[in-house]
């Protein structure tokens, strides 16, 4: 049973984390300023490393297959890059 309950906490986690992401790149799409814009987008990014780290214990606990991991973990270095550029891109448009 305590396997199970931790399981679903670590799932549950990931899930939030994980949907987060995209709730917030759409609300940045939306932004009330290029300031609101970046925080929007760096918010999204803390929440796609906060998922990673999820996804690691998932991995470590032994709650998903090999293959699983090192496609989720490849989705996850991607978006991780891409909302790092996509920050720092806006953050060097500010400085004009």
């Amino acid at each position: 049973m305590v396997e199970v309950k931790k399981e679903y906490v670590l799932s549950k986690q990931f899930l939030r984390s994980g949907t987060a992401i995209g709730a917030l790149v759409r609300e940045s799409v939306h932004a009330e300023s290029r300031a609101d814009f970046i925080h929007k987008l760096s918010i999204a990014l803390k929440e796609a490393n906060e998922t990673e780290y999820w996804l690691l214990l998932l991995e470590k606990g032994g709650y998903l297959e090999k293959e699983e991991m090192v496609l989720l973990q490849k989705k996850c270095d991607e978006l991780i890059r891409l909302l790092a550029s996509s920050v720092k891109t806006a953050k060097a448009g500010t400085k004009k």
